[in-house]
C-alpha cells in the first residue's frame, strides 16, 4: 500500500527485523498444540484442577488488587480440601492489599468453618493489629474464643478492645458476655469505666438500670447520686432527674420523688424544664399525695413564665404574691417581694407607678401583720420613700395611700406623735418629710 504526504521524513519506517519479530509471535499464538491423551479418571481430574488454577492465576495476573478474583480462588481451594493452598492464597492476597477488611474477613472465616482455632487467632490477632478501629475483627475473635469455650482469652481481647475506647456497642457487647456467665461485679466495673469515657446522660440512667435490674437499689441511687454531682448544677438535664424520679417512684419512695423534683424545678431553668414539671404533676395525681402542692406548683410556675415574659406586670406579681402567701412561707414570701420592686417601671405614666406602689403597701402590710416585724416594716417603707418619685410621674391619690398607711403603722407603734415633733425640728432627716408635703398638695 502506497502512503502520501506533502513531507515525505515524516512516514514511520519499519524494520524488517521488527516485522519478522512480529510474525513470529503471530505464529506462536496460531500454532495448534499437540493433542494429550489422558488415561483414567485420576489423571483426567488432575488436569482438570491445573487448568481450573491456571484460570485463577490468569485472572489474579490481569488484576491482582480485585479483591474477588482472591476470595473466589482461595473458595475453590477450599472446596477441594486444598486449605493449605488456600492459605498461600489469601497469604499472597494480603502482600498485595493488607488493609483489605474482606481479606481478613474471608481468611480468619475459612479457618474458623474447619476449626483450625490457632490458625483464626493469629489471623484476627493480626488483623486487629494492623487495623484496630475495624470493630467486625473484634466481633469475630471475640466471638470465636467464646465458642470455643476460651472466656479467659476472650476477656484479654475485649480488654485490648477496650484500650481503643471503641464506640458504645462495643461497651455494651462486653458487658452482655459478662452478664452470659453471670458475672455481675465485671459488668459492673465496665459500666463504671464506661460512663466517664462517655458521660452522656443516657448512659448514665443505663447504669443505674442496669443496678436496678440485677437487684442492687443502693448501688442504684448511688450511681444517680453520682450523676447529679458529676454535670453538677451548670449542666443539669431535666431527663436525668426524671429518669431518678421514677427510680425512686418504682422503689415508693415517693418523699424522696418530691424532693428530686423540687430540686430540679428550682436549679432548672423553666423553659428547660416543661417534662420536668409534667411529671412532677403527674407523680402527684397518681398517688394522690400532696396534690394542693402540686396545684400551687402548676400555678407558680405559669405565674413564673408570665414574669419571664413581661417583669413590669404588677397584676401579675401581686396575683403571684397572694398564691405565695397563701402558702404561709414568710422567707418565700419576702424573696418573691424583693423580686417584684425590683422591676422599677422603666416608662414615665402614673398609671405604672399606681401598681408599683401598691406593691410597696402590701410588702409593708406583710412585714407589719404577718410577719410581725416592725423594724422591717420601717426599712420597707423607708426603701419605698427613698424609691417613689413624689410628684413627678405619681397621683396626690397614690401618695394619699401611701402616707395614710405609714400613718397607720405609727399610730398602731405609739410612733406617729414622737415623730412628728422630731420631723418639725429636723425635716431632713426623715425621708418621708418630701412625701408629707407633697401628698398635701
Amino acid at each position: 500500500m502506497a502512503f502520501t504526504s506533502e513531507n515525505p521524513k515524516k512516514i514511520p519506517k519499519v524494520e524488517n527485523k521488527t516485522l519478522a519479530e512480529m510474525r513470529e509471535a503471530t505464529e506462536r499464538d496460531l500454532k495448534i498444540l499437540p493433542e494429550q491423551k489422558i488415561y483414567g479418571c485420576e489423571k483426567l481430574s488432575d488436569y482438570q484442577l491445573r487448568e481450573r488454577r491456571n484460570i485463577f492465576e490468569n485472572n489474579i495476573q490481569k488484576n491482582t488488587t480485585d479483591t474477588r478474583n482472591w476470595i473466589k480462588y482461595a473458595e475453590w481451594e477450599e472446596n477441594q480440601k486444598q486449605i493449605q493452598i488456600a492459605r498461600l492464597v489469601y497469604e499472597r492476597a494480603l502482600d498485595v492489599n493488607p488493609r483489605s477488611i474482606s481479606l481478613w474477613l474471608e481468611y480468619g472465616e475459612i479457618e474458623m468453618r474447619n476449626r483450625h482455632v490457632k490458625h483464626a487467632r493469629n489471623i484476627w490477632d493480626r488483623a486487629i493489629t494492623i487495623l484496630p478501629r475495624t470493630n467486625q475483627f473484634w466481633y469475630k475473635y471475640t466471638h470465636m474464643e467464646e465458642n470455643f469455650g476460651s472466656n479467659t482469652r476472650a476477656r484479654q481481647v475485649f480488654e485490648r478492645w477496650l484500650q481503643w475506647k471503641p464506640n458504645e456497642e462495643a461497651w455494651f457487647t462486653n458487658i452482655n458476655f459478662e452478664l452470659r456467665y453471670n458475672e455481675i461485679d465485671r459488668a459492673r466495673k465496665i459500666h463504671q469505666r464506661f460512663v466517664l469515657i462517655y458521660p452522656d446522660v443516657k448512659n448514665w440512667i443505663k447504669y443505674a438500670k442496669f443496678e436496678e435490674q440485677h437487684g442492687y437499689i443502693t448501688n442504684g441511687r448511688f450511681v444517680f447520686e453520682g450523676a447529679v454531682e458529676f454535670f453538677g448544677e451548670e449542666h443539669m438535664d431535666e431527663e436525668l432527674f426524671v429518669a431518678f424520679a421514677k427510680f425512686e417512684e418504682r422503689q415508693k419512695e415517693h418523699d424522696r420523688v418530691r424532693n428530686i423534683f423540687k430540686y430540679a424545678l428550682k436549679h432548672i431553668p423553666k423553659e428547660k424544664s416543661r417534662e420536668l414539671f409534667k411529671n412532677y404533676m403527674i407523680h402527684e395525681k397518681k398517688y394522690g399525695v400532696g396534690i394542693e402542692d402540686s396545684i400551687i406548683s402548676q400555678k407558680k410556675f405559669q405565674y413564673e413564665e408570665k414574669i419571664k415574659a413581661n417583669p413590669s406586670n404588677y397584676d401579675v406579681w401581686l396575683d403571684y404574691l397572694r398564691l405565695i402567701e397563701s402558702v404561709g412561707n414568710i422567707a418565700a414570701i419576702r424573696e418573691v417581694y424583693e423580686r417584684a420592686v425590683a422591676n422599677v417601671p422603666p416608662m414615665k405614666e402614673k398609671r405604672y407607678w399606681r401598681r408599683y406602689i401598691y406593691l410597696w403597701i402590701n410588702y409593708a402590710l406583710f412585714e407589719e401583720r404577718i410577719a410581725e416585724d416592725e423594724e422591717r416594716t420601717y426599712k420597707v417603707y423607708n426603701a419605698c420613700f427613698d424609691l417613689i418619685p413624689y410628684t413627678k410621674f405619681t397621683e396626690r391619690e397614690d401618695r394619699l395611700m401611701l402616707l395614710e398607711a405609714w400613718q397607720s403603722f405609727e399610730i398602731a407603734h405609739d410612733d406617729y406623735e414622737s415623730q412628728v415633733e422630731d420631723e418639725a425640728a429636723q425635716p431632713n432627716s426623715y425621708p418621708n418629710s418630701q412625701l408629707l408635703a407633697t401628698a398635701k398638695k
